[in-house]
């Protein structure tokens, strides 16, 4: 047990992106992991984080039997998806290069806020239960940008007024990438997460 929490073994899917960064903090926080590539990989896993990078280039690489095992295991499982990851898992803007699971209630736009030159940090504000000394700090890069929730989508930070985290059930879906800064507080959410799905399990 590492800061109260069980010790979990959780999956990154490893196609491409900055896996290895999510890979770290998990490590970290006292959690096995696995990198995910196969179907094969999901097996015995509590849990995914699809990271971030290139969602065109994440639909060109998957097969179709991994889409198909990744689709059942995000919905019967808790999921967190960064940046492309998110876009993965929700509704995007029409786009024949990317093809999302379409899990999450939530539509996005692609690089919503805009190019690699237009990233940015910033601090975030944040539900009750997130609040810590200090505002996390957000780092947008290329990231989506939400455009729509569903009436069951709970809202956990906001840059300016816009919702930049999620939550739809067992899905957290995150505009930017907690795992490129030195805040582990939204990792920790996660694997409390795990923790409720482990005792609802056993």
């Amino acid at each position: 047990m590492v800061n109260g929490l069980v010790m979990a073994r959780i999956g990154v899917l490893a196609l491409q992106g900055d896996f290895p960064m999510h890979e770290q903090r998990l490590l970290a926080l006292g959690c096995q992991v696995t990198q995910v590539r196969t179907p094969q990989d999901l097996t015995g896993l509590e849990g995914l984080i699809w990271p971030g990078g290139e969602s065109t280039t994440m639909t060109r690489v998957m097969t179709d039997e991994l889409r198909g095992a990744l689709r059942e295991f995000c919905s019967t499982h808790p999921v967190w998806g960064t940046c492309a990851g998110m876009i993965m898992l929700s509704h995007t803007d029409p786009d024949p290069r990317v093809r999302t699971l379409e899990l999450a209630d939530v539509h996005v736009n692609r690089n919503g806020w805009g190019r690699q030159v237009h990233s940015f940090e910033a601090d975030l504000r944040v539900v009750p239960e997130l609040a810590e000394l200090r505002a996390p700090v957000g780092m947008f890069i290329r990231a989506p940008r939400i455009t729509r929730l569903g009436p069951a989508v709970r809202v956990l930070a906001w840059y300016r007024d816009e919702p930049v985290a999620v939550e739809h059930g067992r899905i957290l879906l995150t505009t930017f990438h907690p795992e490129l800064t030195g805040d582990d507080r939204f990792h920790r959410l996660f694997l409390s997460w795990i923790l409720s799905h482990q005792r609802v399990a056993s």
